[in-house]
Parts: structure tokens; C-alpha cells; sequence
């Protein structure tokens, strides 16, 4: 392995903090992303069946 230990992992000479904070922003990110999709398909999901009631109420009519 190329570090002796996690600590000298963790903080990877002077560049750890960069690594790590890179790494933190892209799960973060990834995780935001997921988030999003997941709300956005909630509301298309709803607003469709909004839209296919109005359309069976007008049928009815």
C-alpha cells in the first residue's frame, strides 16, 4: 500500500485536504442530484395525475 497508515492517508503530505474536499463536494453533489430527481419525479408524477382527473371530469361532462 502506499501509505503506512490512515492517518498518513487522511492528510496525503500537504494535499489531503484538497483530495478530500473534492471528493466531499462530488458525494455531495452526487447526493443533491439524487435528491432532485427524486422530488422532480414526484411532482410530474402528481401533475400527470392532476392532468388525467381533469381529463375523465371533462369526459364525464
Amino acid at each position: 500500500m502506499y501509505f503506512d497508515s490512515l492517518a498518513e492517508l487522511w492528510q496525503m503530505g500537504v494535499h489531503g485536504p484538497w483530495v478530500w474536499s473534492a471528493y466531499g463536494i462530488c458525494v455531495a453533489l452526487i447526493a443533491l442530484n439524487v435528491v432532485w430527481a427524486v422530488h422532480r419525479g414526484r411532482r410530474v408524477r402528481r401533475d400527470i395525475r392532476g392532468l388525467i382527473r381533469r381529463q375523465s371530469l371533462q369526459e364525464k361532462q
